[in-house]
């Protein structure tokens, strides 16, 4: 008999705090900041922090991807022609830094690079499941779209100019 009694008034108080949240009003939530810091090759400490106000493109690379070695060249041309953008990439493999200066007499970019550990990378993004895998971040430190596999500059130039359109260059 008290089972009973207790079930409508139990189901009228569940229903009663279901609805709560919907007489609340809304809470807006935005994206965290990304926060990224690494020590680079040599450019020095490069920070995100530090880059607000530019669009920072982020590609994860290693020297045996050749998809990797194919965008570096567009990648640099993409940093060079566009005052508002900054790329950074980060070699996702175990080599040393001389290996890499080695590598990079070949293959030559203008951009900050950092190698980055394979089994602690930084947890700024998700562990890249592919290579490459590039970040597009937001001049207001927010993420503002990713990419799997080669990236072109004119696919970051549409990147840039939606996520722009939708507001999130200025904040």
């Amino acid at each position: 008999m008290t089972r009973r009694s207790l079930t409508p008034c139990t189901l009228f108080l569940m229903l009663a705090l279901a609805s709560l949240p919907a007489l609340a009003d809304p809470v807006p939530t935005e994206a965290p900041r990304v926060a990224l810091a690494v020590d680079t090759l040599d450019h020095g400490r490069f920070d995100l922090a530090g880059q607000r106000g530019s669009w920072v493109v982020v590609n994860y690379w290693a020297t045996w991807c050749s998809p990797c070695l194919k965008e570096m060249p567009e990648l640099d041309a993409f940093d060079r022609s566009r005052d508002d953008v900054v790329v950074l990439g980060l070699a996702y493999e175990e080599i040393a830094p001389d290996e890499l200066r080695a590598f990079l007499a070949g293959h030559p970019v203008g951009y900050p690079l950092a190698i980055v550990d394979v089994y602690a990378p930084p947890g700024a993004f998700a562990t890249p499941r592919g290579l490459p895998a590039t970040h597009l971040v937001a001049p207001d430190g927010r993420l503002a779209d990713s990419f799997m596999g080669p990236v072109t500059a004119e696919e970051l130039g549409r990147a840039i100019a939606a996520a722009a359109k939708a507001g999130r260059a200025a904040r």
